[in-house]
Parts: structure tokens; C-alpha cells; sequence
């Protein structure tokens, strides 16, 4: 009798994944075009610093993102996420492949309303997103990229066991960027063996 071929690992990670208290789902286009262009209407001077996209904020540009993520999760190089608590988006979180960088290495980007600030969300969705990235095929590291004046996005990797890989120069493009940007990188574990996801706690934002 044959040996039972294994299955292929998913190409792509979970569209929904729920946690305690906290679910991160694909976004669903126009649907979600409302809620997001509040929530970062409300979190502009929050995300000002640090997000260079900040700047250009507007109604059409929400749509634009939107109306892009089904082409970029299909291609498998980008694979954003709406941040959902207690059923309103809080904020959005993702898995990329920069267009530069090497095919085994996936980047985790994220940003909250700063109602939902320092609770551990952050860190609990991005120990989701990188339990995802090692169940894909052929990566081998996980990178969050940061200013390295930017201690809270810095806060989320040092917990999850992240070590810092290296600093390079980078275009200072948002008013507090300082030009230089600190890698910090995580490598599979041996066995692939999830990393467990921290519960949410505190007051949650209201529902608009």
C-alpha cells in the first residue's frame, strides 16, 4: 500500500481569524469603506508621526486601498487585515513581501485607533499574523520594520521574541522619522510550532 501523500501547506493565510475577544479578517472592499475612513479619520494624529500615508488621507484614498487589497491578497505578496473588536474595525494589520526583498521573508505592519492603545492588541495580533506566516510555504522569517524612535511599534516585536537584525538608512518621510529604520526579525521555529497569542484586556471602543 502506498504511504498517503501529506497535504500542501495553505498558500495563503486565514481571510478570517478569530482570537479571545479580538477577530482579524480580510477587509471586504467597499463594504468596510464607511467604518475605516472614520476610524482613521479620528486616529490621524495618532498615526501622523509615523505613517507617511497619513498625509494624503481622504475618502477616494480609502477607496483606493480597499478597492486594491482582492488583486494583492490574490498575487500573495500582501495580505491586509482589519483589526475587528467587539465587532467595530479598530485599526488594520497585514502580512507583505517588499518588492525588493528576498521571497522567505514576510513584514508585519500595523496600526490602531489610539482609543485601543496600550492593551496588548498590537502584540496579540501580530503573534496571530506570524503563527500565519510560518504555516505558509517557503518562509523561513518574519520582520517588523520601524523608526527606532518609534518605541511603542518597537515594544511589539521585543515581546514576541523577536532580535534585532540591523538598521539601515531610510527616507525620513513622516514628521517624526529620523531616517533610519531597525529591523527586528524572527526565524521559524524548529517544527513550525504556533506561538501562543496573549488575551485581550480593557475597555473597548465604542461601536459607531
Amino acid at each position: 500500500m502506498e504511504p498517503l501523500e501529506r497535504p500542501e501547506p495553505p498558500a495563503r493565510p486565514q481571510a478570517v481569524i478569530v482570537l479571545d475577544g479580538l477577530t482579524l479578517r480580510r477587509f471586504a472592499g467597499e463594504a468596510d469603506l464607511p467604518e475605516l475612513f472614520t476610524v482613521i479619520e479620528e486616529s490621524q494624529e495618532h498615526l501622523r508621526p509615523w505613517m507617511p500615508w497619513v498625509a494624503e488621507h481622504s475618502r477616494a484614498k480609502t477607496a483606493e486601498y480597499l478597492a486594491a487589497r482582492a488583486q494583492c491578497w490574490a498575487n500573495g505578496r500582501d495580505f491586509a487585515f482589519a483589526v475587528v473588536l467587539d465587532g467595530a474595525i479598530v485599526g488594520a494589520c497585514g502580512l507583505y513581501r517588499r518588492d525588493d526583498g528576498p521571497d522567505d521573508v514576510l513584514e508585519i505592519g500595523y496600526w490602531l485607533h489610539p482609543a485601543v492603545t496600550g492593551r496588548g492588541l498590537a502584540t496579540r495580533a501580530a503573534a496571530a499574523l506570524v503563527d500565519q506566516a510560518f504555516r505558509l510555504p517557503r518562509v523561513r522569517h518574519v520582520e517588523i520594520v520601524h523608526d527606532p524612535a518609534n518605541r511603542a511599534s518597537g515594544a511589539v516585536p521585543a515581546r514576541l521574541g523577536f532580535t534585532e537584525h540591523l538598521r539601515r538608512p531610510a527616507e525620513a518621510l513622516a514628521p517624526a522619522e529620523t531616517g533610519e529604520e531597525l529591523v527586528w526579525r524572527l526565524t521559524r521555529p524548529q517544527g513550525g510550532v504556533a506561538r501562543p497569542v496573549p488575551p485581550v484586556g480593557g475597555p473597548t471602543r465604542p461601536r459607531r
